[in-house]
């Protein structure tokens, strides 16, 4: 399984999540100059090396029309200031005309709706109602670009993020001295890990918490990985600690990933229910649901009912626990868990094809044939499912 994991400990912006994923790429000046083939107006980008604290990595720079912008949480523009500004609508239309495969224009237009939502809670505007700077747009939709064009090659299969340093102090901008995290930034950081401490100053940006957002599986430690590649993307400061967001790639040992447990007790539901609720769960996307019998207060007999499920599904699981159960409370553990690779297969057999499913793995290799066709030849023949998978099994061909 191919992990990427990115280092947050000094923040995030776009120009530094960005720079730090060009150095996985073999070859980082094809990529760079395959983004300014695209032919967003007016924009020129370049990587640039760039040491911070000793260590050597690529600042990623942006140019509109030869100017490069700073990019702050400022990116709404107000209406009549004299400077040309952009909504939704105008940015949707920059984006689809780009030469870019369909799923990394959705990525684009995805991020800057997030952007703009964020916008939009903390101005208490409507989204349409949203306008942005034309040079910081501008700015942002590379910046964007790029980092949905490198998720795109890398392609890897889980997205790990450290909890994300966002400094302290206050920022200035047009709209005068806002707190750090910005508001915006702070909106789009909802429910992620987030911390500050002694570095004064904006360390992770709207674009920045945008990304994270929408392309991180989830946020903890450094998963078990081998490392193949290392990236370091350097921000515009200097600082007394390594201004530069790292990303890191590698392997996954095969078979092991982290799931989360979800639990909860009830003692006042019938099997009916719970067995209903269970089929939500499935539904929802659940990779497992299982109950055990329990003691419960009162010397009451209730039951326990475990759902295991991806991070990114949490939420949606919680609340389907809490709608279709009487409980009124859940509780969350995450656990790593060791699975055989599995694979379909179609084989044909004297009663027709069969699917059977093949897990492999830890020296381990063992078959199955899919439930559903064993016991509709089994009727069909008026067999057992035993004597039904017997004869399968000797007339596969």
């Amino acid at each position: 399984m191919k992990i990427l994991y990115m280092d947050c400990g000094m923040g995030a912006a776009g120009d530094m999540l960005a720079a730090a994923l060009t150095e996985l790429l073999p070859s980082p000046d094809d990529f760079v100059a395959k983004l300014n083939a695209l032919g967003i107006p007016g924009v020129r980008m370049c990587r640039e090396r760039a040491v911070r604290c000793g260590i050597t990595g690529t600042h990623f720079s942006v140019t509109v029309r030869g100017k490069e912008e700073d990019e702050t949480h400022c990116h709404m523009q107000e209406e009549g200031q004299g400077h040309h500004h952009s909504g939704l609508h105008e940015i949707e239309h920059i984006v689809s005309g780009l030469d870019l495969p369909a799923k990394v224009r959705e990525d684009v237009l995805a991020v800057y709706r997030l952007l703009a939502e964020a916008e939009g809670q903390v101005h208490g505007k409507e989204i349409s109602q949203i306008h942005f700077h034309e040079v910081g747009t501008l700015d942002a939709i590379a910046d964007i670009t790029a980092v949905c064009l490198l998720m795109n090659e890398i392609a890897p299969d889980e997205v790990v993020a450290s909890p994300v340093h966002v400094g302290s102090g206050q920022v200035r901008c047009a709209h005068g001295i806002l707190p750090v995290p910005a508001p915006a930034t702070a909106w789009l950081l909802k429910d992620i890990p987030i911390y500050g401490g002694e570095v004064r100053g904006e360390l992770c940006t709207p674009t920045g918490a945008a990304l994270l957002r929408y392309f991180v599986t989830r946020f903890g430690g450094m998963p078990l990985m081998k490392t193949q590649a290392v990236g370091y993307g350097m921000g515009k400061m200097d600082l007394p600690r390594a201004n530069c967001l790292r990303a890191m790639l590698g392997e996954g040992e095969d078979g092991r990933d982290f799931v989360l447990e979800l639990s909860c007790n009830v003692d006042d539901m019938t099997a009916e229910a719970v067995g209903y609720a269970m089929e939500r769960l499935f539904d929802g996307g659940a990779l497992e649901v299982y109950t055990v019998p329990v003691g419960m207060k009162k010397s009451r007999p209730g039951t326990l009912l475990r759902v295991m499920c991806r991070e990114q599904d949490k939420e949606r699981m919680i609340g389907l626990l809490f709608c279709h159960t009487s409980t009124i409370g859940v509780r969350e553990t995450m656990t790593r868990r060791y699975v055989l690779e599995r694979r379909m297969e179609t084989v044909r057999t004297p009663y027709g094809e069969v699917r059977k499913k093949i897990s492999s793995g830890y020296g381990v290799t063992r078959s199955k044939y899919e439930y559903e066709d064993l016991a509709r030849i089994a009727r069909e023949r008026n067999l057992s499912l035993e004597e039904t998978e017997a004869y399968l099994r000797s007339h596969e061909t």
